[in-house]
């Protein structure tokens, strides 16, 4: 088989099956782990999967930049936005992670909502500062620009002040086994520390972040409270997360 056709059946065992052993995987093929574990580097290094310990899991399609991520999937995004929103209960203290599914969130909190948003992402803030009755908290730091949200030390000092009823959390991957992901190391700790200080986290998901993974893990699957996701989202998407323990809630 040429080093192409592997590839290719390993992009396809991966969206079919979730993830792939690299041992397994070779003695099916009749060639060395070595081989495997080479093209898996190769694909890995294209951004197509996602390497873990003793194989390989699906990568997440949600890593571009936030201004091209505010053209993808809108009405998928608004529906989850505003299935969300209505999980937040008046006199609550939340935090509103950044990105472009929160950012619709903000946008369907209902107009006589009376809560304290807290954010570290500016186009949050910018949104709630049409809202007529939500107090906003805005969490300062060093701009991640690919995110459009503060961290940093100063962020994390201002976070651990403050506990929350709830986290909304945004992530790049949400998969059974891995937990919660995203695709940097000092977000990643952020956003760890949010979850931490919230008395539940809540995640919303678009269908290609399902079953999918970043290189720094946020959370344990143990650790979210709740997964909000799209209508179209097929019994095989979620199967996976339904004996976990999650309130699953589709928008």
């Amino acid at each position: 088989m040429l080093t192409t056709e592997r590839k290719a059946l390993i992009q396809e065992v991966l969206r079919r099956d979730g993830r792939l052993v690299a041992k397994s995987f070779s003695q099916e093929l009749g060639v060395s782990e070595d081989t495997i574990r080479r093209d898996l580097r190769e694909l890995a290094a294209d951004g197509l999967l996602q390497r873990v310990h003793g194989g390989a899991l699906p990568a997440s399609a949600a890593v571009a930049d936030f201004a091209v991520r505010e053209l993808a999937a809108v009405p998928a995004k608004a529906s989850l936005g505003r299935t969300a929103a209505s999980l937040i209960r008046p006199g609550q203290i939340v935090f509103l992670d950044g990105g472009t599914t929160n950012v619709q969130l903000a946008r369907h909190l209902p107009n006589d909502l009376k809560a304290t948003i807290v954010t570290h992402s500016p186009s949050i803030a910018v949104e709630l500062a049409r809202h007529p009755t939500v107090e906003v908290e805005i969490v300062g730091g060093r701009l991640f620009k690919h995110s459009i949200v503060t961290t940093g030390s100063t962020s994390a000092e201002a976070i651990a002040r403050i506990r929350f009823d709830a986290y909304v959390m945004g992530v790049t991957g949400l998969h059974p086994d891995i937990g919660a992901t995203t695709g940097d190391a000092e977000e990643a700790s952020i956003k760890r520390l949010i979850s931490r200080q919230s008395a539940e986290t809540i995640v919303l998901a678009t269908r290609e972040k399902l079953g999918a993974a970043s290189a720094y893990s946020i959370v344990p699957l143990a650790d979210v409270t709740t997964l909000v996701v799209e209508a179209e989202a097929t019994p095989s998407d979620l199967q996976p997360f339904q004996s976990t323990g999650l309130t699953i809630l589709r928008s």
